[in-house]
């Protein structure tokens, strides 16, 4: 084999390199875009709040054991301005205000009533009185 043609065989061999690069590029790129998608479509309803909604709050404090059944969110709480990136001010029932992160609240429904949270804080299971009543009709 003389210079030239192991010249040009090196060449060659530079060039299917450059282009196995250039498809793995590809490839990333295409896998990213897939991967956003399939992102985005998992996140049908973003978290928007307005000012005056209500919402519950995850404590975190509770991750290490809060118990088997205690409830990881406090609440409800207002909403009283929303700041650009997520910052979410909160005002709680005895007007206290404080920041949060956007990512640790949730809009709060309706039915769940304020006294039963206000027992899961106290720590003092309080049954209803429907419950209370089919417990003693059984």
């Amino acid at each position: 084999m003389d210079y030239h043609e192991a010249g040009r065989f090196r060449l060659d061999q530079l060039n299917e390199l450059d282009e196995l690069r250039h498809d793995a590029y590809e490839n990333s790129v295409i896998y990213k875009k897939k991967t956003k998608r399939w992102h985005d479509n998992l996140i049908k309803n973003p978290k928007e709040f307005k000012e005056g909604d209500r919402v519950i709050l995850y404590n975190a404090r509770y991750k290490l054991s809060p118990g088997k059944l205690k409830s990881r969110w406090n609440g409800p709480f207002v909403v009283k301005k929303v700041y650009p990136y997520g910052t979410i001010e909160l005002v709680n029932l005895r007007g206290e205000e404080f920041k949060v992160n956007g990512h640790r609240v949730r809009p709060y429904i309706d039915g769940f009533l304020e006294t039963e949270i206000e027992d899961e804080r106290s720590g003092v299971d309080v049954p209803s009185s429907s419950t209370a009543q089919s417990r003693r009709d059984a």
